[in-house]
Order: structure tokens, then sequence, then C-alpha cells
């Protein structure tokens, strides 16, 4: 039996074939799991939508994260479809450009609660839909980055959101272990999506990784979802309140 046979999960955050959400989806369905899978918008969806074919996807529905309609819309379709969830993957992230490309003490209230609301609380809201569904427990899963525990240049304000969302990983993994669900997130080294092209002197991050890191070289999509398709298995039922880091070994390195 395949790792994640019988399973069903939610992605949320393909962008495009080449998004970290993706490559953990395409490890999901290899490993046996049905999937619902989201998109941003009418812009996004061409996009989204040759991703979801390729993986056989059982819903493809529209999510803006910051919507309680499309929320509520969404889980409403998972149950009518299968009437329980096993695994979410949460990799949403989001600054206005003007406050991730400015300094951390420059950034404005509108745009730090902006980034927070996308980043982190929209976890706390897709988790708090999904518990009811996670019948027989369950796994959620985020995605974080080591910016969260170190000043990594040019990350900026996105580093002290981060650093909330493993925090909120942490206290969620506390709450809803009584009743089977985990709480983990992924913390993958640079890689080369859309996503990541918004930072600026992305490109020396990512030499500098390649570089520092023990493995000296990088992290591909398909690393991170080997990884998050063991952490969303039951081979992974004790790990909890877990940052799993992808990043070939840059993490250890002062």
């Amino acid at each position: 039996m395949r790792l994640l046979e019988g399973k069903r999960g939610l992605v949320v955050g393909i962008a495009n074939e080449h998004s970290i959400a993706a490559g953990c989806a395409q490890a999901f369905v290899r490993d046996g799991a049905e999937l619902a899978v989201t998109y941003l918008n009418d812009k996004a969806r061409p996009h989204v939508e040759p991703v979801a074919t390729d993986l056989n996807a059982r819903l493809l529905m529209p999510l803006d994260v910051t919507s309680d309609t499309q929320m509520d819309a969404l889980f409403k379709a998972i149950d009518a479809q299968w009437g329980q969830l096993d695994f979410l993957l949460h990799a949403v992230a989001y600054c206005p450009q003007k406050d991730l490309h400015g300094s951390v003490v420059d950034c404005s209230r509108e745009g730090f609660g902006v980034a927070m609301d996308v980043s982190v609380h929209s976890f706390i809201r897709l988790a708090r839909r999904a518990r009811p569904l996670m019948k027989n427990g369950g796994c959620l899963l985020t995605v974080s980055y080591y910016g969260a525990e170190k000043v990594v240049d040019h990350y900026n304000v996105m580093g002290p959101v981060k650093a909330a969302l493993e925090s909120t990983v942490k206290y969620m993994a506390a709450e809803l272990g009584p009743e089977g669900i985990r709480v983990n997130a992924v913390s993958p080294g640079p890689v080369m999506t859309r996503a990541a092209s918004g930072i600026a002197h992305f490109d020396r991050l990512i030499d500098e990784a390649r570089d520092r890191a023990p493995q000296h070289r990088l992290v591909t999509i398909e690393d991170v979802g080997n990884m998050a398709a063991g952490l969303v298995s039951s081979s992974a039922r004790n790990v909890t309140g877990n940052i799993a880091y992808v990043d070939a070994g840059y993490h250890v390195m002062s």
C-alpha cells in the first residue's frame, strides 16, 4: 500500500507547476492521496487548472483566503465530496510590495496587518474549518522559512511574520493533539518560485544557500514534497509541533 492510500487532502497555495505547493501535491498523489485544490482568482486559474488536471484533483475551487464566504463554500464542498479530510497544506504568504521591500521599522500598520492575516491567520481559519472533518485525526501542514529563526538579508518583515506562523504551529499542535490532529511546518531552503522572485536580491540568497549548506546544493520542490508527504502520513503519527527543515543542512550553520 502506498503511504497515503485512501487519504483525502486539501492543498491551498498552488500558483503554477513550479510552486512549492505543486511539488507537495504531486508527492501526495504519487503516494496515493486524493486532493482538493484551490486557485486564488480567475487570473490565476489558467496557471493552476493544468496542475489540478494532472493531479486528477477531485475538486478545483476558488479561494482568496481573506474571503470567509469562499472558505465556507470550499469546506462545504469537501464535506459533500468526502465527508472527511485527512490533511491540509497551507502554502500561502503575501505582503504588499512597498512593505516587503522596506525595513521592518518602516513597515506600515496596514502592510503588517495584511501580511499577518494572509500568511498566518488564514492558516488558523483553515484549521478551524478542517477540524470537524478530521474525525479520525489528521495533519495540518504549513510552509515556513529559516528567516523566521535568524535574520536573512532582504527577507524583511516576512521574518517576523514567519516567526508568528511557526509559533502558531506549536500552539495549535498543543491544542489539537488530544483530538489526534497534528500540526507541523516544513521549512525549505530557497526555491526559485514566483513568490520568491518578489524578494529583493533573491539570486544572491540562492547563491549563498548553495555555498553555505553542508551539502552545497539547492533543494527542489520534489524534495519539499517528499518531506510533506511523510509528515501528513500515518508514518509520522507521533510528529507534531515540528518545524521540518529541507535545506541541505543550511540551518545548522552559524
